[in-house]
């Protein structure tokens, strides 16, 4: 998977590039197609922040993560893009009620 990796105020060394490719393996197991991914480091005075874009063939999934340790960050940010594949995965399956209340036969009395 190609991940377009990009930074603010900072460069982007084998080490930090090799850490993100790791985690965004571990998404591979939900076993959808992972469009375009693309993530936005960068530097604030106190701390750093992590942005994904990725799309995927159900829509597009945004998150963002802010600490004091870039990998910390990425870790975070890994994190919320997998819970949001869960759900999208899932979505079909999470239905609250098997049918309408006009389906429901009154018990007899």
């Amino acid at each position: 998977m190609m991940i377009n990796i990009t930074s603010k105020q900072m460069d982007i060394t084998p080490a930090i590039r090799s850490h993100i490719e790791e985690r965004f393996a571990k998404l591979e197991k939900w076993q959808t197609q992972l469009i375009n991914p693309h993530v936005v480091l960068s530097k604030e005075p106190k701390e750093f922040v992590a942005d994904a874009t990725l799309n995927t063939p159900n829509g597009t999934l945004v998150a963002t993560a802010k600490h004091d340790d870039m990998y910390v960050a990425v870790n975070e940010l890994i994190s919320k893009l997998e819970r949001q594949l869960n759900k999208v995965q899932h979505k079909a399956e999470a239905r609250r009620a098997n049918g309408s209340v006009k389906d429901i036969i009154p018990a007899e009395s």
